[in-house]
């Protein structure tokens, strides 16, 4: 019998054979089980299943866990246990880009062995890790006599949630999106097939919800490499069903979603699960499940602010729009001003279909000499389609001009072939120093880990609504943060300086709009992680703005980031640490609000803090910010009053 390793990470539970797995988290308060059960009941073999708790509490029921591979039954449904081999891991690794600089990566982990019974008596895996704000697991199916090669037809993951959860689910229409939706606060059971829906409802991923008594969670995976995408339906059959299943984004083969060599692992299963929704946002477990850069040296290779022609129009010094090296110049002009480290050129520049050739409007290699005498570097916008069929000629010349990023839109798609292309765009970028930000795109999984030079994800409905319509509102802003950004970097694209009321909104695509007050916008900075962060309004939104010093101190990359408290879709109060410099955003959606604000996060001594929050008018008068200094220390308090779509921004700094 084995015996428990450290923290009592494993206990087996045996009648017989084995039927029974228990991984526990480091500090105890997650637990994931795992058994084998014939008609509900514990067996010594048949479907595999998982059960999660909390302290404690059920937090997902029984479970299937199975993989129907082509021309065989599935592979799950009639498992014995094997064999057990429990580890611990406790580490520390460093992100270029993130969150947190240093991560600590600590886990208890399980590698389970299961066996068929019969003739064939085919292998699966599972390999599991608690660690104390997430379970994670995957599949593996180990080269075998029975199996050439791994072709999957289907994965069946449920997640049997015990009760019925508020969700906040991203509702897409297929499985050739950019994941720009709203996240709808849903009931899990209203997903279900007897609730008049026609068809199963897709959702995607991350999915966040609250179990009621127990925890929030949130579904997500990790590291697909040579996989493809998970989605999430409600399969139940009756009206009060609250359980979810995976669904893989199929590919060109209608029959076949992925396909490889033995052996052949699945992407990470990740449970976020914590006791207020802040702790998610926290989390650093998606990196921790990828594996670590594959680039040696990435000194080449740094977060920013950056300045971007499209939002505004590319409107020019002359207040015009015009699309010109001239114009584009003039962007560069202002980031250099602003100290800002990059310049984006986005859609129009490259001749129709050939992304190695200009069409006359803007000379991008003038335009990158230009910005180097400025010490500024230029980024350029390309289309998934273009760069998947030239990349290895463009992504050399690109090289060769001096380009030091390129934004890669309208990939939409995660497939297997599509999440191909991620990891092809990001090793061959990688081998000509180039930076990466992906628009149009999934979200992100922790490839920017093993690929730092993956700066930047969009997957989100962002301010660039505002030039159409008002889906781009406080509500969403306030959802926004506690699920689409659990899963990674978010290129919202903020700093829109046209702020007004709700009642005084206007969509347009030149010049746009924004709703809410101008602190909200620079609460953003700190609120919303982004290693390339827009500046998006023109340089003469910006021109004799006090306001826009706080974005211009902004760092796009942290330390220590730490959620004081919020809740979805109402509000956030987050602090991020970028050296000795300490960031406070605090964001509201249309209801004002008045919150106390402990400043125990400061270290020892004195601080000045630069505090830029909404004016006493600016619920009539959203553009109107008040700026003051005061001297404080980890045993005062903030009051911050904010007005509806209302922000405060403050940053800190020592006093020597």
């Amino acid at each position: 019998m084995l015996k428990c390793a450290a923290f009592c990470l494993f206990l087996p539970v045996f009648a017989g054979a084995q039927t029974t797995a228990t991984l526990k988290s480091p500090d105890g308060a997650l637990a994931i089980t795992f058994q084998t059960t014939q008609n509900s009941q514990p067996s010594e073999s048949g479907q595999l299943v998982y059960s999660v708790a909390f302290h404690g509490k059920p937090l997902i029921e029984a479970s299937a866990l199975r993989l129907d591979l082509e021309s065989e039954k599935p592979l799950g449904a009639e498992v014995r246990i094997a064999a057990q081999s429990p580890s611990n891991h406790d580490e520390t690794y460093r992100l270029v880009t993130g969150k947190a600089s240093l991560v600590r990566d600590r886990y208890n982990a399980l590698r389970m062995d299961l066996e068929e019974n019969g003739e064939n008596r085919r292998n699966l895996s599972i390999e599991a890790r608690a660690y104390d704000d997430a379970i994670a697991f995957r599949y593996i199916v180990p080269e075998q006599r029975p199996l050439r090669e791994f072709r999957l037809k289907k994965e069946t993951t449920e997640f049997r949630i015990v009760n019925d959860a508020t969700t906040y689910a991203l509702v897409l229409p297929n499985y050739r999106t950019m994941y720009e939706s709203e996240y709808i606060k849903l009931n899990a059971s209203a997903f279900a097939n007897k609730n008049g829906l026609s068809n199963r409802v897709l959702i995607g991923l991350p999915l966040l919800m609250n179990v009621p008594g127990v925890a929030w969670l949130a579904i997500t995976e990790a590291d697909l490499r040579d996989y493809s995408s998970m989605y999430l339906v409600n399969p139940s059959a009756d009206w009060g069903g609250h359980r979810f299943e995976s669904q893989l984004a199929p590919g060109d083969d209608p029959e076949v979603v992925v396909t490889g060599a033995l052996p052949h692992h699945s992407a990470w299963r990740v449970l976020l699960v914590g006791d207020q929704p802040g702790r998610l946002i926290e989390s650093n477990v998606i990196t921790s499940l990828n594996p670590d850069s594959a680039i040696k040296d990435t000194s080449w290779i740094h977060a920013g602010l950056t300045s971007w022609d499209w939002w505004s129009g590319s409107i020019g010094s002359d207040g015009k729009s015009a699309y010109t090296t001239e114009t584009m110049k003039y962007y560069v002009d202002f980031a250099a001003k602003s100290g800002f480290p990059y310049m984006l050129i986005d859609a129009g520049w490259s001749a129709p279909w050939d992304i190695t050739k200009m069409n006359g409007k803007v000379d991008i290699p003038e335009v990158v000499r230009y910005a180097a005498s400025k010490n500024v570097k230029v980024w350029i916008w390309l289309a998934y389609v273009d760069v998947d069929a030239q990349m290895n000629q463009a992504f050399p010349l690109y090289e060769k001009w001096g380009v030091a990023g390129l934004k890669i839109d309208f990939v939409e798609r995660d497939d297997q072939r599509g999440i191909d292309f991620y990891y092809r765009a990001a090793q061959l970028a990688a081998e000509h120093h180039l930076m990466l930000d992906f628009h149009g795109a999934t979200k992100p999984t922790g490839l920017e880990r093993t690929y730092p030079n993956v700066l930047g994800y969009e997957a989100v409905l962002g301010m660039e609504q505002s030039k159409a319509g008002m889906r781009d509102n406080p509500d969403h802003r306030l959802t926004i943060p506690f699920t689409r950004m659990l899963a990674g970097p978010m290129d919202y694209t903020p700093g829109g300086f046209d702020n007004v009321t709700e009642n005084n909104f206007v969509a347009r695509s030149r010049r746009p709009m924004v709703m809410g007050t101008r602190a909200q916008q620079l609460a953003m900075y700190v609120v919303y992680q982004a290693p390339f962060q827009m500046v998006s309004d023109s340089p003469k939104s910006y021109e004799d703005q006090p306001a826009f010093q706080f974005i211009q101190h902004s760092p796009a990359t942290w330390d220590e980031t730490r959620v004081l408290s919020g809740s979805p879709g109402e509000d956030i109060v987050m602090v991020r640490r970028s050296g000795p410099e300490w960031f406070l955003g605090v964001m509201t959606n249309w209801t004002p609000r008045q919150l106390d604000i402990p400043l125990t996060f400061l270290g020892d001594g004195k601080y000045t803090a630069e505090i830029y929050a909404d004016a006493d008018d600016a619920a009539q008068y959203p553009k109107n910010v008040s700026i003051q200094k005061k001297v404080v220390d980890r045993a005062m308090h903030l009051q911050a009053n904010l007005a509806p779509g209302g922000g405060y921004a403050v940053r800190f700094v020592p006093v020597k």
